[in-house]
């Protein structure tokens, strides 16, 4: 795809996101930054509903990272225990929380850079915690982001960093944290990676994996 065609196709999914899902936020639930970052640590290989039906047991016992950071990894455990790898996530928690307050002024981090150095933050989680706390420019690539960017052709990046950088390139700084959600939600509900809904699908009429499906059956 040329430069042009692909800053008219950018232009065209942005203008329908715009358009037809004007206000999107994130569906993990949480009421700080802290928390926020607890729930997305959590939410690896789960689903953001299985998440917020065990995070408000998890903030009430440890509203402040010192709470956390001063807990034991059978008390964690036993409140996260029926979430994906319960193990790995409780000494990530515990860890995170420690890092917190002894490196950050128990303080969550606006910058992906500092955030990465936390025990089960990666780059998705930080550019998570930076773009939906902190309204930072920066794009995080999950499985839908990355579907559903390479089934429309805004990206042809063959790993998580490729997609990113188009998608950064491509986006305005200022529409970007929203184009996270934008992108995640459709993935999850429309775009699905099994039996996407494209009868259901706005972005249809532009996207390449479904032109290139009708042509095959033609």
């Amino acid at each position: 795809m040329n430069k042009k065609d692909r800053k008219d196709l950018y232009a065209a999914i942005l203008g329908w996101f715009k358009a037809n899902v004007p206000a999107p936020r994130t569906e993990l639930h949480y009421d700080t930054p802290f928390h926020l970052l607890i729930s997305v640590i959590l939410s690896a290989q789960c689903t953001d509903k299985r998440v917020n039906m065990y995070t408000p047991m998890v903030f009430k016992a440890f509203p402040e990272p010192e709470d956390l950071a001063g807990a034991s990894f059978e008390q964690v455990y036993e409140l996260i225990k029926s979430i994906s790898f319960p193990n790995s996530k409780a000494k990530h928690l515990i860890g995170m929380a420690r890092m917190l307050v002894d490196d950050f002024e128990s303080k969550v981090p606006e910058d992906p850079d500092e955030l990465v150095k936390l025990p089960g933050v990666g780059r998705k989680t930080a550019n998570v915690i930076a773009s939906v706390v902190y309204d930072k420019p920066v794009i995080a690539v999950d499985t839908h982001v990355f579907r559903v960017s390479r089934r429309t052709g805004l990206s042809e990046g063959k790993t998580v960093e490729a997609v990113e950088k188009d998608l950064t390139e491509n986006i305005p700084a200022e529409l970007r944290a929203t184009a996270h959600h934008w992108l995640i939600l459709h993935g999850r509900y429309i775009c699905t990676a099994r039996k996407p809904k494209c009868g259901e699908c706005g972005l249809r009429q532009w996207c390449t994996e479904y032109k290139a499906q009708n042509i095959k059956l033609q």
